[in-house]
């Protein structure tokens, strides 16, 4: 029977045990993590030695390892992170998983053997992104959440204008938690509490319950008389866990390359729970005889779910899951009595499922949601007895939300690993010696020779028979081979030990698992040269810059605006660079009101540089609007926020003039080189501190004679942190501006300010023209105070935010702005008390106070 091609199922391995319930459950492939550099710190992962026997088994079982180096890395740790690349080389990594661009430049320099993936957190979601991803080395992308199937096809389909397909494997999320924000574009936990999910420590911010907002603006763009939109949701950022499952045929069938689970942070149970049933559904759709099964369904939302969605790929409209955020169970029935000082309940099952000693039950009616473990249940008059801590509501709703059963099933599976590659015996005797030669069929007939080291001599009594030689050779418990055929040219009327035989046994099977292990491993040569590469390269010098070494410039102002009003103020301020990402609201011919926009700005701008920026999230719908435009726009340049943006760009022809902002994540000064060209200009992340800023402009600046062009390097020091972008519209959720669909647009974008409150401050939001929402921080980043110290690291240029602001608002803080800059640059001993005084004209100005963000203290990267 032909087999129908399916996608490659690939499983998370958070720890050793989830690792050995993915390769039993039957995942092809899986995806784990060393104890530094990967997006999941708070998992169990695995130190080098670990890790090299986390490869070591999967390889002998025909398993492929991805290893997750997709943190941001900073400048010192570039060494680090250098070593690190060349031992999973080394150990025999089948990929890496890379978000910095840095890091992917190192590891080309470096390993050009071991192959790169772009991690899910280099936020590529259009064509153009893949395409720039193939022509930087990488192999395969890990598409963006928010991607669709239907964009995937496109996304896969050969242009006109090209040749050939794009060499590049794509995989997307099927099965597991959503974030909400574009992942690699999230840094709200980073702004709360300094935990960045750039750097593996998320602490899941989205998961807490928040208000939505709304009130009007000042002079300034700040909110006054904020009130509550009255809604029964409390968890607003909160997604429900995606599944496919009952689409999967449909997924199996598209140009995805690679489907992947999501769960590094679940336990082993939860692994081999569901990479078995997509297992058992993958195979099934290959013999084409699928259909999806009401139990596997069943037991996938009992192992964990916070509600089952399609989600964005096959374009869900019910993603979101705001009324509760943590594990909803499964439904199995309501309470119809309960008697407090008995401490008991009375349970109407609704199926048939029902529960048993050890499992864990919730229940939830209003006001009211108990858990527990189950004792002693029992079944009369037809309903279900139940012993509880405290008197339960009549009518309130019971989910199982733990089954013994199914954690024993798990369990099962983990343990019943089988030997899976065959290996051919043949034993012959040289002067009474056991010589016994293995031979791998399905590894092109390799052949192993194993000489004895004892002989066997003529028995006295009892001889070793055949049979019995060969059930001790075929003995393989715990090793990952089994043995096929056994031919024996036995002379008979010998003797041996059994565990003399065992010990044979085992040394032809040791031996065999080295040549296995070392064809997927890559040539001791080329681990050397990969060494000599680093050592030449030098990188241990590009570390923080000491205070003393002066690198000091003065960086010119620009200004973010997405109205004209916020152009002119900073304009007539005497900014001489704006970045104009033009909001439209609703109009409806976008194309032409973009151009009149920028033609309007430009009038403005007089000789101040006007650049046109584009969102940070650039799908083919803009794309295709913006593209014709880049013939003829007025702007003096653009400037984006995504690799697939700027490709989409570079594709119009020579000579843009091209700017990069904080969505590229720039950390290091290979980021910087891996970008130079073609951009002009980079933004530095928000989330550096001042010494880690000054050691990658230091190490920037001294690489800048390879570069092409001079390149600036620019940092947002004042304005509300953009901390989150996301498809889902979370001010619709306020019905009064919502009630006609065809209108809501329309209403959403009237000058009103929104906000999210978490009980104790207010995350301003903004939509953008495609109604995505856009979540900044709570209070407003100020450097002000600190721009000595911006002086002598070396930026080229400071900006100011903006954008949801008034045209008052730019006008005053660039006038601050310019004048901290002239004041700098003069000097002097009353400089801190004339910075103090102008960040005291800010106070009243900022959006929720002011902060230094990061520049000060830097990130938390220890777990506390």
């Amino acid at each position: 029977m032909t087999l129908r091609r399916i996608p490659e199922l690939l499983a998370p391995a958070g720890s050793p045990e989830a690792l050995r319930a993915a390769v039993a459950a039957g995942a092809d492939a899986v995806y784990l993590s060393g104890k530094r550099f990967g997006a999941r710190k708070f998992a169990a992962n695995f130190d080098d030695a670990a890790l090299k026997d986390a490869i070591d088994f999967a390889h002998l079982r025909g398993v492929k390892v991805y290893v997750t180096v997709n943190t941001l890395v900073r400048e010192e740790e570039l060494a680090d992170v250098a070593c690190y690349l060349i031992r999973l080389y080394e150990m025999g990594a089948d990929a890496i998983l890379v978000q910095d661009l840095g890091t992917a430049s190192l590891a080309r320099r470096l390993v050009p053997e071991l192959e790169l993936h772009a991690s899910t957190q280099a936020t590529i979601h259009n064509r153009e992104g893949i395409a720039w991803a193939a022509r930087n080395g990488f192999k395969r992308v890990v598409l963006a959440r928010e991607v669709t199937l239907e964009e995937i096809k496109k996304m896969k389909r050969k242009q006109e204008t090209e040749t050939e397909d794009l060499q590049v494997g794509l995989e997307a999320f099927v099965h597991g938690a959503l974030c909400y924000s574009y992942s690699g574009q999230c840094l709200l936990s980073s702004a709360i509490g300094g935990r960045s999910g750039n750097r593996g420590m998320c602490a899941q911010p989205c998961r807490k319950p928040y208000i939505l907002q709304k009130g009007e603006k000042d002079d300034y763009g700040r909110p006054r008389g904020l009130e509550a939109v009255p809604l029964k949701e409390k968890f607003l950022i909160s997604t429900r866990d995606l599944s496919v499952y009952r689409q999967l045929d449909k997924i199996a069938r598209s140009p995805l390359d690679s489907l992947k689970i999501e769960g590094r942070m679940k336990s082993a149970e939860y692994v081999a729970i569901v990479v078995g049933i997509y297992r058992k559904a993958l195979d099934a759709i290959a013999r084409g005889s699928w259909t999806p099964s009401a139990e596997d369904e069943r037991d996938l939302a009992l192992v964990f779910n916070r509600d089952f969605t399609d989600g964005y790929l096959l374009e869900a409209k019910d993603v979101m899951g705001r009324q509760m955020s943590d594990n909803r169970g499964v439904l199995i029935g309501s309470v119809t009595a309960s008697d407090g000082q008995r401490g008991e309940a009375a349970v109407r099952l609704s199926g048939t499922l029902c529960p048993e000693q050890g499992d864990g039950l919730v229940f939830i009616a209003p006001g009211q949601e108990m858990g527990l473990v189950v004792q002693k249940p029992l079944m009369r008059d037809g309903l279900l007895r139940l012993r509880t801590p405290e008197r339960v509501r009549p009518g309130a709703k019971v989910y199982l939300t733990g089954s013994s059963a199914l954690a024993r099933r798990a369990q099962e599976i983990i343990s019943s690993t089988k030997a899976q590659i065959p290996i051919d015996l043949k034993i012959t005797w040289e002067d009474g010696t056991p010589v016994i030669e293995g031979r791998l069929e399905k590894q092109k007939g390799a052949r192993i020779i194993v000489r004895a080291e004892f002989k066997m001599e003529k028995a006295k009594s009892q001889p070793v028979t055949a049979q019995q030689i060969a059930s001790q050779l075929r003995r393989t418990g715990g090793t990952p081979f089994v043995i096929g055929k056994v031919q024996m040219d036995y002379p008979g009327d010998l003797f041996a030990p059994l565990g003399a035989l065992n010990q044979l046994r085992r040394d032809l099977l040791t031996k065999a698992e080295e040549m296995l292990l070392s064809a997927r491993r890559p040539d001791q040569g080329n681990v050397t040269a990969a060494r000599e590469k680093l050592e030449q390269m030098d990188l241990t010098a590009t570390a923080i810059m000491p205070d003393g070494q002066k690198q000091a410039r003065t960086p010119t102002l620009a200004v973010y605006a997405d109205s004209l009003e916020t152009v002119r103020g900073a304009v007539d301020s005497e900014c001489r660079r704006i970045y104009f990402e033009p909001h439209l609201g609703r109009d409806s011919n976008r194309a032409e009101g973009m151009q009149k926009a920028l033609e309007k700005a430009k009038a403005i701008c007089k000789d101040a540089e006007l650049i046109w920026k584009w969102p940070r999230i650039t799908r083919a719908d803009f794309l295709e609007l913006a593209r014709p435009m880049l013939a003829n726009h007025p702007a003096d340049g653009i400037m984006v926020e995504n690799v697939g943006a700027a490709e989409a760009v570079l594709a119009a022809g020579p000579g843009v003039r091209l700017y990069g902002g904080s969505g590229l994540n720039v950390w290091n000064h290979l980021t910087v080189q891996s970008l130079s060209p073609p951009f002009q200009l980079l933004t530095l992340s928000p989330e550096l501190s001042a010494n880690q800023l000054a050691g990658a402009i230091s190490a920037s600046h001294r690489n800048a004679a390879a570069l092409a062009h001079a390149l600036r390097l620019e940092l947002m020091v004042q304005g509300n942190l953009e901390v989150m972008v996301t498809e889902d519209c979370v001010p619709c959720l306020d019905k009064e501006k919502a009630k006609e669909k065809n209108k809501e647009k329309e209403k959403l974008a009237a000058p009103i300010f929104w906000g999210l409150q978490d009980f104790r401050r207010t995350f301003p939001i903004r939509l953008d023209d495609d109604m995505r929402t856009h979540i900044f921080n709570s209070a407003e980043t100020c450097l002000l105070d600190y721009m000595p110290r911006i002086f002598e690291i070396g930026l080229d240029g400071v900006a100011v935010d903006a954008r949801g602001r008034t045209e008052r608002y730019a006008r005053e803080m660039t006038e601050i702005y310019l004048e901290a800059i002239r004041l700098t640059e003069k000097g002097g001993g009353s400089l801190p008390e004339e910075l103090r005084a102008l960040t005291e004209r800010i106070r009243p100005m900022a959006l929720g106070g002011i902060t230094t963000g990061h520049f000060v203290k830097g990130l938390k990267d220890e777990i506390s």
